[in-house]
Parts: C-alpha cells; structure tokens; sequence
C-alpha cells in the first residue's frame, strides 16, 4: 500500500478533479416556478456552486502536478488539495440538502428577468435535486482521502527522476563521466559552452 501510495493519491486527484469538471456541466438542480415559465428549468452544477469548475480545474493542475513535486510540495499540495475538497464537499453538501435559493437564482434571474433573494424566491415554487450532487459529493470524499493519503505517505514517495533534477542536483555529477544528448542539453540551458 505504501509503495503505490503516490499511484493512489495522483490517480485519485485527477478522478475527483475531472468527475468535478464534468459535474459542472451537469443539471444539478430542477426548478419548478409559480409563474413565468411554462416549464421547469434547469440549473447546472456551475450555476449551482460558481466556483466549482474553477476549482475542479485546480484540483486537476493539483494531481498532474503531485506526479512530479518535491516533498516540501508535496506537503503544500496535499494540505490544499484537502482545502479544497472541503469547501467543495461543504457547498455541494448545502446545495443537496438545504437547496437554498442562492443556488438557483442565475437561472431563474436569466429566464425571468427578475432579481433580488426575496424576489426570486416567491417566484420558486420547488426545487428537485438530480443525482449528480450526491456522485460529486462521493468525489469530493475521495479527493478528501487523496490529500489526507498524500499528506500521510509524502516522505515514503520516491524522488522525481532524473529529468526533473534541478540544475544543483545535476552539477555534482563527475566532470569525468561522458556526456550523453540529455547532458549536453542541461549544459546548454545554464549556459555551458559546449565546445570546451
């Protein structure tokens, strides 16, 4: 379990993260209005929660980004990693169970024309809920545990390999070893002559 702990915790970010970018797309909630629409309309799971898209996207930088960090990074990483997965669970937990008006007041705002929180919520006769805030909230868990893991196993992860040292790691090598084409390379970018 250890050895696969960063296979874990990478895999499961980017699943919450892109389960997330996908919820939001999603119709999340129905309402049905007393007057001024003919049929119920729907509000999507970014109508519902405004940053939920922006922080799935987050959540996805986040994963892709883990697969390769340091282990101070790592640490940051996880702790925002579980940061973001509580705001996200709490607002999609407030939005499944209170359903309260704020989260469909754009769409009833833009189908009537009306605004204000009192206004739009006389208009609101029910609001329903589809399955999609329950399958986000289950998403939310797991990027609960995938920064809790990380933050749990960050100093057991292997290091990064060779290609993402930084210049200080790759300058204690042997001035006498070959240079193979990715030497050379790493010597051209910090600005080695390689002709010497």
């Amino acid at each position: 379990m250890i050895r696969r702990a960063r296979l874990l915790a990478v895999t499961a970010t980017l699943a919450a993260g892109a389960l997330g970018v996908i919820s939001s797309t999603q119709t999340w909630l129905t309402v049905t209005l007393t007057q001024g629409a003919d049929e119920a309309l729907l509000v999507a799971g970014a109508a519902a929660i405004p940053v939920l898209a922006p922080l799935s996207l987050a959540v996805l930088a986040l994963g892709a980004a883990l697969s390769i960090v340091g282990l101070v990074l790592r640490y940051v990483f996880g702790a925002l990693t579980v940061a973001i997965a509580a705001v996200l669970g709490w607002q999609t937990w407030v939005s499944f169970v209170e359903r309260p008006t704020s989260a469909v007041a754009s769409t009833v705002t833009g189908a009537t024309g009306i605004s204000g929180a009192d206004a739009v919520a006389d208009l609101v006769a029910a609001v329903t809920i589809t399955p999609w805030p329950v399958v986000t909230l289950v998403g939310w868990v797991l990027l609960l545990a995938a920064g809790i893991l990380t933050l749990v196993t960050a100093r057991t992860w292997r290091g990064a390999g060779r290609r993402y040292r930084t210049d200080a790691a790759t300058s204690t090598a042997s001035p006498a070893a070959p240079l193979d084409a990715v030497d050379s390379w790493d010597g051209l970018s910090r600005g080695e002559d390689p002709t010497r």
